[in-house]
C-alpha cells in the first residue's frame, strides 16, 4: 500500500488505523498515523456527558483536517492536538 493511502487509511478509526499500521508503509505515513492515533486516543473523552460531546465536535472538525491533508499528500498538524507525538 502507497503513502497516500496508508494515511488515508491511519484516520479511519480502529480497523482502518490496525489495516495501515499492519499493511501500509509506515515510514512513509507515519506522520499520518500518529495523528490518527491521537485523535483516536482523545475520542475516548468523547462519553463524557456534555463536555464530551462539545469535545467530540471539535475532533470532527480535527479529522476532517487530518483527512483532507492525507488526501492531499500533506503533513498539515491538526489544532491543538497535532504536536502530541506517540509514535517514534
Amino acid at each position: 500500500m502507497d503513502t497516500q493511502a496508508t494515511g488515508i487509511l491511519a484516520y479511519i478509526p480502529v480497523v482502518g488505523w490496525l489495516l495501515a499500521y499492519f499493511t501500509g508503509d509506515r515510514e512513509g505515513a507515519k506522520f499520518h498515523l500518529n495523528q490518527g492515533l491521537v485523535l483516536h486516543i482523545f475520542l475516548l473523552l468523547t462519553w463524557i456527558p456534555f463536555l464530551g460531546w462539545l469535545f467530540g465536535i471539535f475532533l470532527i472538525v480535527c479529522w476532517i483536517i487530518g483527512l483532507v491533508g492525507a488526501v492531499n499528500g500533506e503533513e498539515r498538524e491538526v489544532p491543538l492536538l497535532g504536536a502530541i507525538r506517540i509514535l517514534k
